[in-house]
C-alpha cells in the first residue's frame, strides 16, 4: 500500500509537523482539529500535568503527509466524556493495571468529529484509515498497554472493526437550524410551553439589565479573555477542581487563524458578570465553558443557548453543539443525536467482557434517544 519511501511515525510534540502539513488534512471544518487548537493545548500547559501525554501517529510519503491520527498516552480517564471506570476498575480486578491505555480524542472536548485525517488527494484511503488503526493497536501491544479508545468519530468507518475495535453508542443534545429567519421563526416551530417558557426565560435577563456582548476573533482583547478565565477558572474549581485550561491557552485562541472564538460576555453597567466560549466551525458552532461571578437567573440559558442559537441564524450556520450532557437542553429546542465511540482491549478475556456489556448497552442507549425524541419541545410534525 506505501512504497518504501513512506514511512510512520509517532511524535511526542505536534509542533514537530508545519502547521500548514497537518492543516492540509481534511478536518471537516472542525476548529478542534487544527495545528492551532492541538499543538496550543501542548505548548502552553494544558496537557501532561492531567495525564494526556501525545503520541501522534503519522503516514508520510517522501515529505508528504498524507495521514494523522491524533493519539495520546494517558494514565486515567478524566476530560474523555466517554465513561471507562467501571471497565478500568474490573480490569484491574481481574486482569491488572487499565493505565496507561491510548486515546484518540481532543482533549476536554467532547465533540464529534473526524480521528483519522487524511490529505484530500491521498491514494488508498481506506487503507491508509486501516493502517493508522493497526499502528495504534500495534503501539498498544510493543508498550503492553491495556486498551486503544477512539472517541466521538464522526463516522462508522469500516476500518474501526476491520481493526478490531467495537463501537459504542452514547447520546448527547444538539441544536439543528432548519432555515430560520431570526429567532423567533425557531420559537414559533415549538410547541406552545416551550416557546413561553423560553421567552420567560429571555425577558427575566433583560429584566435584569444586563448588556450583552458577542465578540469573536481578534475582537477579543486581552482584557477580556483575563475576565473569562476568572469566571472560568472559578466555576471549573467550585465543580471539578483544577481548570484544565490555561489563560496562555486562551489567548492563543484569539491569535488563531483556524481556531476563530466566540465570546459572549455579560456586563451589568460596572463590571462583566458572566460568559460563554464557544469556537465556530465552517458548518457548526460548537458551546464550550462558561462561569458566573454572580447568580443570575437563566443567565446561563441566554448566554449559552439563546445568544448562540441567535448566532448560528445569523451567520447561517448550520448546527449548534452545546456541550456534553444535559438533558434540560431538550425543552430548549435541543434534539438528542447518537454518539459513537470505539474500543480496542489487549486482552482477549476482557475483550469478550466488553463486548457483551456493549451488546447489552447499545439497544439501551437507542431506546433512551428514541425516546427523548418523542419529547422534545417542537410541534407535532415539525422538523427538528
Amino acid at each position: 500500500m506505501i512504497d518504501s519511501k513512506s514511512r510512520i511515525e509517532c511524535i511526542e510534540r505536534l509542533d514537530d509537523v508545519p502547521a500548514a502539513d497537518w492543516d492540509s488534512l481534511e478536518r471537516g471544518g472542525n476548529p478542534f482539529l487544527s495545528h492551532d487548537f492541538l499543538a496550543g493545548l501542548e505548548r502552553h500547559g494544558c496537557l501532561e500535568r492531567h495525564g494526556w501525554y501525545p503520541r501522534h501517529l503519522l503516514i508520510r510519503q517522501h515529505t508528504q503527509l498524507l495521514a494523522a491520527l491524533p493519539l495520546y498516552l494517558r494514565d486515567n480517564s478524566f476530560g474523555e466524556f466517554v465513561f471507562d471506570w467501571s471497565w478500568a476498575d474490573a480490569h484491574e480486578r481481574a486482569i491488572g493495571p487499565y493505565y496507561p491505555k491510548l486515546v484518540s480524542a481532543v482533549p476536554f472536548t467532547p465533540v464529534t468529529g473526524p480521528r483519522l485525517l487524511l490529505h484530500p488527494q491521498a491514494e488508498q484511503p481506506q487503507q491508509l484509515r486501516q493502517l493508522l488503526l493497526q499502528e495504534a493497536t500495534a503501539l498498544a501491544e510493543r508498550d503492553g498497554l491495556s486498551s486503544l479508545h477512539v472517541l466521538f468519530p464522526d463516522s462508522d468507518d469500516p476500518a474501526f472493526a476491520a481493526s478490531g475495535l467495537q463501537l459504542r453508542r452514547g447520546c448527547q443534545y444538539h441544536w439543528f437550524n432548519d432555515g430560520y429567519a431570526d429567532f423567533d421563526d425557531f420559537l414559533a416551530r415549538l410547541n406552545s410551553k416551550r416557546r413561553k417558557e423560553i421567552r420567560r426565560e429571555r425577558r427575566s435577563v433583560r429584566d435584569s439589565n444586563l448588556q450583552i456582548e458577542q465578540l469573536r476573533g481578534s475582537a477579543i482583547e486581552a482584557r477580556h479573555w483575563n475576565v473569562f478565565y476568572d469566571f472560568y477558572r472559578s466555576t471549573f474549581e467550585r465543580k471539578w477542581g483544577e481548570p484544565r485550561l490555561t489563560p496562555d491557552f486562551l489567548h492563543s485562541l484569539g491569535r488563531s487563524a483556524s481556531s476563530e472564538p466566540l465570546l459572549i460576555l455579560a456586563h451589568d453597567g460596572s463590571e462583566y458578570v458572566a460568559g460563554a466560549l464557544a469556537l465556530i466551525g465552517e458548518k457548526s458552532l460548537y458551546g464550550r465553558h462558561w462561569g458566573c461571578q454572580t447568580g443570575y437567573r437563566n443567565l446561563h440559558f441566554e448566554l449559552c443557548y439563546y445568544q448562540t442559537i441567535d448566532f448560528c441564524i445569523e451567520q447561517g450556520l448550520r448546527h449548534l453543539d452545546a456541550g456534553a450532557q444535559g438533558e434540560y437542553k431538550i425543552s430548549r429546542g435541543f434534539v438528542p443525536v447518537a454518539t459513537r465511540s470505539y474500543h480496542w482491549l489487549r486482552d482477549r478475556r476482557f475483550s469478550r467482557a466488553v463486548t457483551d456489556f456493549l451488546q447489552r448497552e447499545r439497544p439501551l442507549v437507542d431506546n433512551y434517544i428514541a425516546e427523548l425524541g418523542r419529547h422534545t419541545a417542537y410541534k407535532r410534525g415539525s422538523s427538528d
